[in-house]
Parts: structure tokens; C-alpha cells; sequence
């Protein structure tokens, strides 16, 4: 696996990409994607980090496996390219976007959008076989990822940080709550957003508070 990753997290995580499990871990993704079919494409399986340079980034969405149906992954969580119907999280998430920001529904399911603006869209697990959901789970990339957030918590300020459903509130310890902003709710996934987990979370409003009150500007989402 080539780590074709920006340079500005380059620097942050080397350290990551020269530990025996990262190379334990390029090697079972080389494999995987020379003899199954895997998302997101190679080329795309860092694509968070790219969209969102560590620079720039104030607000951190936590997901957990890429879509494992054709075309949709493209290395952001909840997010599908422009012409691929939207899942059902997706669908919640800008149910909630249009309520509480007053905006229409959004009409692209393509959250570059969002990337672009300091958003960073990071799966727990980067990569995946189709149609099997959690085939790569427990081979390294939660550890990876782990870190990310740890270095993310240990060398920036002020980022919020959305942890939607049980898996990513687990992430909440590898914070520091006393320099950055955590938000909470259920997944938006049907199955809790229909119990009453998601809608109203007003995530999205509060987010661009903090932000403002920071003297950072909003995200138009």
C-alpha cells in the first residue's frame, strides 16, 4: 500500500506509517485489494486526510466502515459521489442539516463539500471488502486511526468533535475535553435515528456556534 497521504499529516504521523503494525497492515491491504474486490479505490482509501489538511482542520465526524456497495465509497464517511443514490444515514444526516439550518435538502451526496471547509470525514476502519461489511475490522486501521484523534487532541485546540452512536462516543477517551468541543448524539442510521436518537441533535447549528464564538468561521453544510 503506497501512503499517498497530504504532507501536512505526513509529518504528524510518521511515526504511525514506521510501526510494525502499519506495515503488517499495508501488506494484508496489499493483499486484499490484489485478490478481492475492496472500497474505497487505492487511490482514495486517504482521501479524508487529503480533503482536509491537518492544518485547516477544526471539526472531526467519526465513522466506521466505508460503504461495501459498488461505487459508494470514496474514502469520506457518510458521504457518496454525485449520481449514487443516498444510504439511509446519509439520508438522516441531511434531513437534520435542512431542519435545523433551514436550508433545502441537500441535492449532492458528495461531502468534498464539507471536507473542504476543515470537516475531516475519518472512518475508524479505511478499507473493506464489497459486500462484507467489517471484513477489515481488528487488522490495524482502528489503531491507526486511534492516533489520529490522539494527535489531533494532543497538538491542535478548539475542534469539535461530532461522535454519532456508540462506536464513535467509545473515541470520547482519546480526547481532552478541557481543549476541544464534543457533541454526542445517537447514529443516524434508521435504527436509532426512528428511535428517537438523532433528529433534533441540532448538531450542525451548535457546531458553527462553537466555531463562531472561536472566532472561526461557520461551515456552510
Amino acid at each position: 500500500m503506497d501512503v499517498r497521504i497530504d504532507p501536512s499529516w505526513k509529518s504528524h504521523l510518521s511515526t504511525e506509517f514506521a510501526e510494525d503494525y502499519f506495515i503488517d497492515l499495508a501488506q494484508f491491504v496489499k493483499t486484499e485489494y490484489q485478490s478481492q474486490r475492496c472500497f474505497p479505490p487505492g487511490k482514495e482509501i486517504f482521501a479524508a486526510f487529503d480533503h482536509s489538511p491537518f492544518d485547516k482542520t477544526k471539526i472531526v465526524i467519526i465513522g466506521q466502515d466505508p460503504y461495501h456497495g459498488p461505487g459508494q465509497a470514496h474514502g469520506l464517511c457518510f458521504s457518496v459521489r454525485d449520481g449514487i443514490p443516498f444510504p439511509p444515514s446519509l439520508i438522516n444526516i441531511f434531513k437534520e442539516v435542512a431542519s435545523d439550518m433551514h436550508v433545502p435538502y441537500p441535492q449532492s451526496g458528495n461531502l468534498e463539500r464539507w471536507a473542504k471547509q476543515g470537516v475531516l470525514l475519518l472512518n475508524a476502519t479505511l478499507t473493506v471488502r464489497a459486500h462484507q461489511a467489517g471484513s477489515h475490522q481488528g487488522k490495524g486501521w482502528e489503531r491507526f486511526t486511534d492516533a489520529v484523534i490522539s494527535t489531533l487532541s494532543t497538538e491542535k485546540k478548539g475542534i469539535v468533535f461530532l461522535l454519532w452512536g456508540g462506536y464513535a462516543k467509545k473515541k470520547a477517551s482519546l480526547i481532552n475535553a478541557d481543549k476541544h468541543h464534543i457533541l454526542t448524539s445517537g447514529h443516524p442510521s434508521p435504527l436509532s435515528a426512528n428511535r428517537g436518537l438523532w433528529f433534533g441533535n441540532t448538531h450542525f447549528s451548535k457546531t458553527n456556534e462553537i466555531l463562531s464564538q472561536n472566532g472561526s468561521t461557520g461551515i456552510d453544510w
